[in-house]
This record gives C-alpha cells, sequence and structure tokens, in this order.
C-alpha cells in the first residue's frame, strides 16, 4: 500500500490497510492489529506533514520558512523509513509501534 499511496497522492496509504483491516480481523488478528498500526501511522503522518507545510509555507515570506524547509524535504524519507521498518518487523511476525503516531483506531 505504500507503493500505491506514492502513486495515488496518499489515498493508498490509507486504503490499503484499512482494506487489509476490515478483511482481515476476524481471521488473521496480527494482521489486523499491524494494519490498524499502519493506518494509524499514515494518518498521524499526514497530519504531521500538512501541519509542518501549513507553518513552512507562510514563514517563507519573511525567509524563516527557508530554515524549516529542509525537515519538509527529509520528511517523506522519514516516513519511507519507519515504513520499510514496520513492514521488515512484520515480516518477523513481531508487533511494530510506529513513532509520532496518534491512536484514531483502536
Amino acid at each position: 500500500s505504500a507503493l500505491i499511496g506514492w502513486l495515488t497522492g496518499f489515498i493508498g496509504h490509507v486504503a490499503g490497510p484499512l482494506i487489509i483491516w476490515q478483511v482481515k480481523k476476524e481471521t488473521m488478528p496480527f494482521a489486523a492489529s499491524e494494519s490498524k498500526e499502519a493506518l494509524n501511522f499514515n494518518i498521524s503522518w499526514l497530519i504531521w506533514f500538512l501541519l509542518l507545510s501549513a507553518v513552512t509555507v507562510p514563514l517563507m515570506f519573511l525567509l524563516v520558512g527557508f530554515f524549516l524547509l529542509p525537515v519538509l524535504v527529509v520528511f517523506p524519507v522519514i516516513w519511507g523509513i519507519f515504513t520499510i521498518v514496520g513492514a521488515l518487523r512484520a515480516n518477523e511476525g513481531r508487533p511494530y509501534r510506529y513513532p509520532l503516531t496518534i491512536r484514531f483506531v483502536q
């Protein structure tokens, strides 16, 4: 779903884990748990990215935002690293709690 999210403008980031969670919640509890965690992570990081963008772009007119611009550029890379780590842990059968994640779905 991470790759589909890059191609669909974030829809895949949310739709993929949501579909897996809904389809597998009765038959595969571990997959359901990890997909809920991925769903919460992707929603949270979308909010953090939008908030950071909302602060950085207007501050660029005051030239202060240019100091935040590298953080905005590196943000998707950090998201990608956490996504890969989460996928590797799930593949090993170990649960993974993503950092800076708001638990919207319990």
